[in-house]
């Protein structure tokens, strides 16, 4: 605050920075205190990129050489879209830093960022009147139920779940997801978790017509979520473990109709080539022949 005139000086709230097009092959990057560039991240973003979506690179000129120290990613998503790293993009550069502080700001640089819940990112897809969202929406709301940003009956929080299996899966293999598990557990809130959604909506991606919905609902609604839980923490971890439990229950003391259970494993499956949704615990997969071996003596308490 200047002390004559009581008036605040806001300059200092502003950072010195001065912004300029610079070509992508002039930008110097992978410094030692950044993280690798994921070529699969980049591959990604380029098939779906937006150019509102850039934001300005941020460069430290020191010595006349532009070190780039928050926007390594995205130089290199411009470059394979645009097919040149002659291509020019914004960069926001602070003049002289020392090499420690562009270190000290990109350690720092999210500390204080809050990032967006997977629910506010779908409400505002909705209003952007994105096609994906609106139709999970809808789905979702055909069933009586709704998307919530917090555990309630009737309501769906593994958002980011219903959006994965629509993308990889598409919207029939949801709708039938969502019809299973409705009309077998009747609307209990650990039915609609992430792993209990994607483990029957790898059921209905691998088995297809092979598995029986009436059949399903039958034998499942036996046995509690709680249960296909604990079950499924025991084999493997993340939804694998699900459908592992879930499977189990539908072949007991069914021989004719049994389901094999190498489809499970199979990344192709036998409904369609997508390949399998990621799950929210990744895990090292083992052999077929030891995961044969863990069901000889497979038991569940039907209830």
């Amino acid at each position: 605050m200047n002390e004559e005139t009581n008036e605040i000086d806001y300059t200092q709230y502003v950072p010195q920075v001065k912004f300029e097009l610079i070509p992508i092959k002039n930008l110097v990057s992978n410094q030692d205190y950044q993280r690798n560039v994921s070529v699969k991240h980049v591959h990604k973003a380029a098939k779906n990129f937006d150019l509102c979506q850039i934001n300005p690179v941020k460069v430290s000129r020191r010595e006349g050489i532009n070190y780039v120290f928050n926007g390594q990613h995205t130089i290199e998503i411009v470059a394979l879209v645009s097919g040149s790293r002659e291509t020019p993009v914004w960069c926001m550069i602070y003049d002289e830093l020392e090499y420690t502080q562009e270190a000290d700001i990109f350690a720092n640089q999210m500390k204080y960022t809050k990032p967006l819940a997977a629910y506010e990112i779908f409400m505002a897809n909705i209003e952007a009147g994105n096609d994906s969202q609106i139709l999970i929406k809808t789905l979702v709301e055909d069933f009586g139920l709704f998307v919530t940003s917090r555990p309630q009956p009737g309501g769906i929080c593994a958002i980011a779940t219903l959006e994965n299996i629509h993308e990889k899966y598409g919207l029939s293999n949801l709708e039938r997801t969502l019809g299973l598990i409705v009309g077998t557990w009747e609307g209990v809130p650990q039915s609609f978790s992430a792993n209990m959604l994607n483990g029957v909506s790898r059921l209905v991606h691998c088995y297809g017509n092979e598995l029986k919905d009436e059949y399903f609902k039958e034998k499942l609604s036996r046995v509690s979520c709680k249960e296909i839980s604990r079950t499924a923490k025991d084999r493997r971890n993340g939804s694998l473990g699900y459908s592992e439990a879930m499977l189990i229950i539908y072949n007991k003391k069914t021989q004719k109709d049994a389901l094999k259970f190498n489809k499970l494993y199979s990344k192709k499956g036998t409904a369609n080539s997508l390949e399998d949704p990621i799950d929210e615990d990744s895990q090292t997969p083992e052999s077929r022949t030891e995961q044969m071996d863990l069901f000889a003596h497979d038991t569940i308490t039907e209830e």
